[in-house]
């Protein structure tokens, strides 16, 4: 089975449920890898889209084509995030607010910046 992707934010609180809490070693609960497979190739698509991006600047292409092209690379990054969330409230957040304590209430303080990082 192929490791486990997490995706990181600027503070987690210790005892998030999402193994090492050391640095950057952090990794998630539990990832499906189909998931994980469609969630890699989607980023690669949005890569190659950024890669577009910059070619219609170099090419001084008309200023709206471009606002519409971020558009759908942000959106294509929103839909990457929602299915990162679903996963870290399926398997990383149920984990650490079914083993209680400090442990859950470090789970609900991330949730909580999450929500708020990811809903602007």
């Amino acid at each position: 089975m192929s490791e486990p992707v997490h995706d990181e934010i600027d503070e987690i609180p210790a005892g998030c449920g999402c193994g090492d809490q050391e640095g950057s070693g952090r990794k998630a609960a539990g990832v499906d890898p189909e998931i994980k497979d469609k969630n890699l190739k989607r980023l690669r698509r949005i890569e190659g889209q950024v890669r577009g991006l910059q070619k219609m600047v170099e090419e001084d292409r008309y200023c709206a084509d471009i606002l519409t092209q971020i558009s759908s690379v942000q959106e294509a990054l929103r839909a990457v995030g929602r299915e990162l969330m679903r996963n870290h409230l399926r398997h990383c957040a149920t984990q650490a607010i079914r083993s209680g304590g400090s442990e859950a209430d470090g789970m609900y303080d991330e949730l909580i910046d999450l929500i708020y990082k990811h809903s602007r």
